[in-house]
């Protein structure tokens, strides 16, 4: 029977063996340009046509649209839509009196400071469900149903607890992002391979220096996706505070720039603070959780590009 042995060895060994060593550092080679393409900076252009353009393209479509429908009467009654144009000069005059600024740092200084409160309980309060089975059979299901209750409903009790101040406003972001940032943490420590967890008790981790120096660092991609989905809560829950608890002494934030619209009837005023509130969102979003979360995945090798 003929051999199936591809070897040739009608080479010396020397030879051959050159051969295979050439052949490894070649692939090696090309892996190593492969990868250095991969994780280079992405061209300017390149980033402007893929991430900037198609945005601003639907945002233009919609200005547009917007417009067609006054420019065309489909819509000719201001009271229900107003012009952008109309929209544009609230913003214009708010502006120039100096009151825009104060309206988005009012709502932008409570919904941060809220978060971090919420933060430094969240974090703690995910740790011990994650890892104590008693606590997550009686409070995990808690967690997740208050994950799922409308940040709304706590601000009826908030105001008759703690009054119309800044206090009801914290209690309401923590009672919304709380449960979310809890959840997310939770979430990632159940996804920590056992193989970590017994490669540091082998190394000594043991105890918090084991939850330090490996639940958490594996745990970061679900933990980081509990913080976005925790501002998006607390965003959400001020937001209704400040809608529904309006009162002089709190200022002027966003969601009581809204209100003030519709009890006046200026529905260029709401729309005003809709695109004031929308905005804000996304700019959070955009300079800390994005940047934060392509940072995790990029040093886990899930992000090669961008």
């Amino acid at each position: 029977m003929a051999s199936t042995d591809t070897t040739d060895t009608t080479r010396p060994a020397g030879d051959r063996a050159a051969k295979d060593g050439g052949d490894l550092a070649g692939l090696e080679a090309g892996l190593d340009a492969l990868e250095s393409v991969q994780q280079g900076r992405t061209p300017l252009r390149q980033t402007l046509v893929e991430k900037v353009l198609p945005p601003t393209v639907a945002v233009l479509l919609v200005l547009a649209v917007w417009q067609a429908l006054v420019s065309f009467g489909i819509v000719d009654d201001p009271s229900k839509l107003p012009a952008p144009s109309d929209v544009w000069d609230v913003l214009q005059q708010s502006w120039l009196q100096g009151e825009l600024l104060g309206y988005i740092w009012t709502s932008v200084s409570r919904g941060l400071l809220g978060f971090c409160f919420a933060l430094l309980i969240g974090t703690p309060l995910g740790l011990l469900v994650a890892r104590v089975k008693f606590v997550r059979a009686a409070i995990g299901p808690i967690l997740s149903g208050l994950q799922s209750l409308p940040s709304v409903a706590w601000v009826p009790p908030a105001v008759i607890w703690l009054g119309l101040n800044n206090s009801m406003m914290y209690a309401v972001i923590l009672l919304g992002a709380v449960p979310s940032i809890a959840n997310g943490l939770v979430s990632g420590v159940d996804q920590v391979p056992p193989l970590f967890l017994r490669a540091g008790r082998t190394l000594g981790a043991t105890g918090l220096k084991g939850t330090w120096h490996i639940v958490l660092p594996a745990a970061l991609p679900g933990y980081v996706a509990g913080l976005k989905q925790g501002w998006a809560f607390s965003w959400r829950s001020l937001m209704a505070a400040e809608i529904i608890a309006s009162f002089p002494d709190l200022g002027v934030g966003l969601g009581q720039l809204l209100e003030n619209g519709r009890n006046a009837s200026d529905m260029a005023m709401v729309f005003e603070a809709i695109l004031l509130i929308l905005v804000v969102g996304i700019a959070i979003d955009l300079l800390i959780f994005s940047p934060l979360e392509r940072w995790v995945l990029r040093s886990r090798g899930l992000l090669v590009k961008g």
